[in-house]
């Protein structure tokens, strides 16, 4: 069962968004038959719009209503995906984002959308555009910082703007990479729009390839406490990638 999530601005255009769709409906195509898929778009609001279903049709019909926004309300996003999207089914849970990991700041926090993931033993996967906007900003910073002394005086508060968005950008990856982290997730950079179908590509096929651990564990208590767990390979040329931990259930 995989959540596709999707932050839309009201700066993609046209040509951009068709990118969007291509690697989506790409990304859909690589997974199993079986495999089950919904649509969660993130803006100016947080909507469902396409519950979970096997129908490739049916999400490329869901992508045709995507309208841009102009925010993104990302927290919110992944807290919705965490509480409304999994039941009990014991399948493969993840959550796809495609986002920059700034949050507008008007509703959940990241530490109660980190809490449900964990809850919901959701992996997250994030598919972010840091790398992208980072060149974009940094050209632009490029130009107007090589101006004269009065040019960029008169441009101090379009220069200002773009260094604190270049900030801002540098601790939205911090904090994609701890959540993914935290969840067993990826973290994944593309640095231009013309990489985002192999990235969504490269995700399919890691999802595809995975293998569920199961334990007893030794602490009995069901007192909803979180259990952190560890898992190491005998070979220690190899790299375990599994979340941190998990929510022991309440009685």
């Amino acid at each position: 069962f995989y959540v596709y999530a999707y932050a839309f601005g009201d700066c993609l255009v046209n040509s951009l968004y068709a990118v969007y769709e291509q690697s989506a409906e790409g990304f859909a195509e690589r997974l199993g038959p079986d495999d089950r898929i919904s649509l969660i778009k993130f803006d100016d609001t947080v909507q469902l719009l396409q519950d979970w279903t096997k129908s490739r049709f049916q999400l490329q019909r869901a992508l045709t209503r995507i309208v841009p926004g102009m925010f993104t309300r990302f927290n919110d996003a992944l807290l919705l995906a965490a509480r409304e999207q999994y039941g009990d089914s014991r399948s493969r849970r993840a959550v796809i984002v495609l986002t920059d990991g700034i949050d507008s700041g008007r509703g959940s926090t990241l530490e109660s959308a980190a809490r449900a993931l964990l809850e919901a033993q959701v992996v997250v996967y994030v598919v972010s555009n840091t790398e992208i906007s980072r060149a974009s900003k940094l050209a632009d910073l490029d130009l107007l910082t090589k101006t004269t002394d009065a040019a960029q005086r008169f441009n101090k508060l379009q220069i200002d703007d773009l260094r604190a968005g270049l900030r801002a950008l540098d601790e939205s990856e911090q904090t994609l990479e701890q959540l993914t982290t935290a969840t067993g997730g990826r973290l994944y950079k593309p640095r231009s729009f013309e990489a985002l179908e192999a990235t969504y590509a490269e995700v399919a096929e890691e999802l595809r390839h995975q293998y569920a651990l199961y334990y007893t564990p030794q602490n009995k208590a069901r007192d909803g406490g979180f259990r952190r767990v560890r898992v190491e390979a005998t070979n220690p040329s190899y790299k375990t990638q599994t979340r941190i931990g998990y929510f022991a259930p309440k009685t």
